[in-house]
């Protein structure tokens, strides 16, 4: 038996990012122009792009979104939202969560909760941390802040609810890891050294290959991409060759994570239990 009533989940999440990609990195970034450039892309080009796809396959999904690029881009939000789907929560300014304050992180926390209500019309269900990492309170703010879902941790191939201090919660966590990752595959900078760029057939095998384990296997497949990577051509070749994958298997399910999580989480509190 699969973990959702329609299937297998595939969670295909977008995180949105565009300059704050690379100003969370460093401030200073934000004074050179043609790197600024490939943040643009994102917002300017590569999700529309990858809406028009999405539409075509009739997949919904999940753009986790800093909040200030959703207070910058309204219109490209309304797009996405007019789509049908979710915009989740992925800090404020994407700052890396280890050099900042716990004050510092609860700011980024509230900021970028408040952009998203104000867009959508209700809190953000899930979170994203920049850069995969939390601090030592993270866990807290995603409790207090009422999140369902969090999509953070390498640990797992299947979900499983969080326990926290000692603490079964109902927090739902979607497990990924970095080679159901766009970045490590395609992101390329004179910034990054060391950075590669490899052929999109290469890493559409890797997707496929796992995603016809973990099918095999009943668990689920959570990947992450990047608009200003996967929007590109080429690139964006690589995660069509795995919407087919999934769409002749005939029993996958590509959906929102907020759907799926609210699907599932009663198998997840069974097991708990």
């Amino acid at each position: 038996m699969h973990l959702t009533s329609r299937g297998f989940p595939l969670f295909l999440t977008f995180d949105l990012d565009a300059e704050t990609m690379w100003t969370g990195r460093d401030p200073d970034y934000a004074r050179r122009p043609v790197m600024m450039s490939q943040g643009a892309y994102g917002w300017k080009v590569g999700t529309d792009r990858i809406l028009k796809l999405l539409a075509h396959y009739e997949a919904r999904t999940t753009f986790f979104v800093p909040g200030l690029v959703v207070e910058q881009r309204p219109a490209l939000m309304e797009r996405i939202l007019e789509a049908g789907h979710e915009i989740a929560h992925h800090s404020y300014s994407h700052r890396w969560i280890l050099t900042l304050s716990h004050d510092e992180e609860r700011e980024e926390m509230e900021r970028g909760f408040e952009a998203i209500r104000r867009v959508t019309g209700q809190a953000p269900k899930g979170w994203r941390s920049p850069a995969a990492e939390l601090s030592d309170i993270s866990m807290d703010l995603m409790l207090e802040y009422g999140f369902e879902y969090s999509s953070n941790f390498f640990d797992d191939d299947s979900p499983y609810l969080h326990v926290v201090k000692g603490r079964q919660t109902d927090l739902v966590e979607l497990p990924f890891r970095w080679v159901l990752d766009d970045a490590p595959f395609f992101q390329y900078s004179i910034a990054l050294p060391g950075r590669t760029m490899q052929a999109p057939s290469a890493v559409a095998e890797a997707w496929n290959l796992e995603l016809d384990a973990l099918h095999a296997e009943k668990r689920m497949m959570m990947i992450g991409f990047h608009p200003q990577i996967i929007g590109q051509p080429s690139r964006l070749w690589a995660l069509e060759q795995l919407l087919k994958r999934a769409r002749d298997k005939g029993d996958v399910w590509i959906g929102r994570c907020d759907e799926m999580v609210a699907d599932m989480r009663p198998r997840l509190q069974a097991a708990a239990a």
